[in-house]
């Protein structure tokens, strides 16, 4: 599923193109009538006035007060040109089109009003964003973190504590950090929580820079691959040796999710 990095590099694409366009018509294309695609025909007639993004979320922002909600799901892909096949919506533009392919119809392409996210509770309840310093801090981690008595993985994926970081890079991120994902999340003093906090924005600003990671699904907007895949340092590398102490990485399910850990280093 594209993470922050994956969705970064897709709004930093269309926010090049997108701003001061208007939306001629915008219609559902193989997709049925339902809260994933809900209003989205309420878009046609206004214009883009703005391509921002809230964890995995690409926001469009309308000039009619509204916003169009972009997540990609596990295979979402936007194109400017018509893909040959599965294409779930389209909108018309003054100048140009764009289309969102989604293999898996995990994603969604809908409108509220501007703010307005309560069909969304995901979106509603994100914690502060990775890449903004005077949002993501180590007092306000350690806020949201604390009394927390699941695991520090579930805690980070949850999106409570930090927004936009989903498998990948949670376990980057407590390889990085020398934590195991198995560790109670609010038993975490301030020194390994500084410690993840900054692996969490080292990771993800590398993955931005190198557009992210393609391990099947993900493209940008151009149709390429994300590169970061060459940097992973834990995550689908089971039984090859840890880069840091060379013990065999062992692969076991936390949160419901394959995990990847060095059982060496990486403490609870």
């Amino acid at each position: 599923m594209p993470e922050l990095p994956e969705v970064e590099t897709v709004r930093r694409e269309l926010a090049a193109w997108l701003p001061g366009r208007t939306i001629r018509r915008a219609t559902r294309v193989d997709a049925p009538a339902g809260p994933k695609y809900r209003h989205l025909e309420r878009a046609s007639g206004q214009a883009i006035a703005s391509v921002v993004r809230r964890g995995k979320f690409i926001l469009l922002g309308l000039s009619g007060g509204d916003e169009l909600v972009v997540h990609l799901g596990m295979t979402g892909q936007i194109h400017r040109e018509r893909p040959a096949t599965h294409v779930r919506a389209h909108l018309r533009l003054d100048r140009g089109d764009l289309f969102f392919r989604d293999i898996r119809r995990f994603g969604r392409f809908l409108v509220v009003r501007a703010g307005d996210y309560g069909v969304l509770p995901t979106l509603k309840h994100l914690g502060p964003e990775p890449l903004d310093p005077n949002d993501f801090t180590l007092e306000r981690f350690a806020s949201l973190l604390e009394g927390r008595r699941t695991t520090i993985k579930a805690a980070i994926m949850s999106q409570r504590p930090v927004a936009g970081v989903g498998n990948i890079y949670t376990d980057e991120s407590l390889w990085q950090a020398a934590i195991d994902p198995r560790a109670e999340a609010g038993r975490l003093g301030p020194k390994r929580l500084e410690r993840l906090r900054v692996a969490i924005v080292e990771i993800l600003d590398r993955s931005v820079a190198a557009g992210g990671t393609t391990l099947r699904d993900y493209q940008n907007v151009a149709g390429e691959s994300g590169a970061f895949v060459a940097q992973l340092k834990v995550y689908g590398r089971e039984g090859e040796p840890c880069l840091r102490c060379t013990r065999a990485i062992r692969r076991i399910v936390v949160a419901q999710r394959g995990t990847w850990f060095c059982p060496g280093c990486q403490r609870r």
